[in-house]
């Protein structure tokens, strides 16, 4: 309606100007209401929204002069995997990230950013090839899990979602992590070891999908909203459980309807991170992320006493 009278009101009708002001404000107060409150289901849906900004777009933000480099030196070239050199405040760094396309053609090239074995390997070699040259790793999550298909098992999906979890944990260079949008099981989390972990604030991370796990535990794919609430999987949820460090702010309504804003959030804390990090050794890092690993999912226990 807000639309229909913009286009048809005369600039000299005041009762249409007094309407479209009127509506305007509603829109904005609803805004306001529907975003202030979202569930875990509902944030899943915006981290799945089309509209989106994927690596490549904060890559364009935040970095400069990035050379994507290719391939896995075994199989092939993933798309669904990006990665390369550029300079970050005029340092050079390493960039790893899942891709996602914004078109369905592009998706379909992407693998709707699910990565194969191939893209995986990829992303290892670029880290290797990271630490061996002293530069710091950015990694951007946003894939709904590595790709199930049966080519993928045949090349090795597990081992070497398995062998990133041990190599990168040991990997003595500053690593950052950000998940801009869904962070599915095995494919983020061969992404998602470091010394510092962001999350936006729509953005999920979870071991399962919701409708995957409704499937699992209920047969029954349409309890994907209850699924979403017990995964505990929402950026508040990640950093009271310390999976988490950080949470990037998102412009209400997402996003995508202010990539500048969150990417210049993003630098700010991207800033601070690289220079905190680089006050420790190469074996200090190793500890403190091994550290870190190992207290996620802990808890005391005690016995209350009668």
């Amino acid at each position: 309606k807000l639309e229909a009278l913009k286009r048809v009101a005369p600039s000299d009708r005041v009762e249409l100007t007094q309407e479209i002001s009127y509506l305007e404000g509603q829109l904005e107060k609803l805004r306001q209401k529907i975003y202030s409150k979202l569930s875990p289901w509902e944030k899943v849906q915006m981290a799945r929204h089309p509209d989106r900004p994927r690596t490549l777009d904060y890559v364009d933000f935040l970095f400069t002069g990035f050379l994507e480099l290719h391939g896995d030196r075994l199989f092939r070239d993933d798309p669904a995997v990006i990665g390369g050199l550029a300079y970050f405040e005029q340092q050079k760094v390493m960039i790893v990230g899942h891709q996602k396309g914004k078109s369905v053609k592009e998706n379909v090239m992407r693998n709707f950013g699910m990565p194969h074995p191939e893209g995986i390997r990829k992303a290892f070699r670029l880290m290797k090839l990271a630490e061996k040259f002293e530069l710091p790793i950015f990694c951007f999550i946003d894939t709904p899990g590595a790709y199930p298909g049966v080519g993928a098992e045949e090349r090795g999906q597990g081992a070497a979602i398995a062998t990133n979890l041990m190599e990168i944990s040991a990997l003595a260079t500053p690593i950052i992590i950000t998940n801009i949008g869904e962070g599915g099981s095995g494919g983020a989390l061969a992404f998602g070891i470091g010394d510092k972990i962001c999350i936006l604030e729509n953005a999920y991370y979870s071991v399962i999908s919701p409708e995957g796990c409704a499937s699992i535990l209920w047969r029954d794919e349409s309890r994907a909203p209850e699924a979403a609430e017990a995964l505990k999987l929402t950026a508040d949820a990640l950093l009271e459980l310390g999976v988490v460090d950080d949470i990037v702010k998102e412009p209400l309504g997402g996003a995508h309807h202010n990539p500048a804003a969150v990417a210049q959030e993003l630098k700010n804390i991207f800033s601070g991170a690289l220079q905190n990090l680089k006050r420790f050794s190469k074996a200090e890092l190793v500890q403190r992320r091994y550290e870190r690993l190992r207290k996620i999912g802990s808890f005391k226990k005690s016995v209350k006493r009668a």
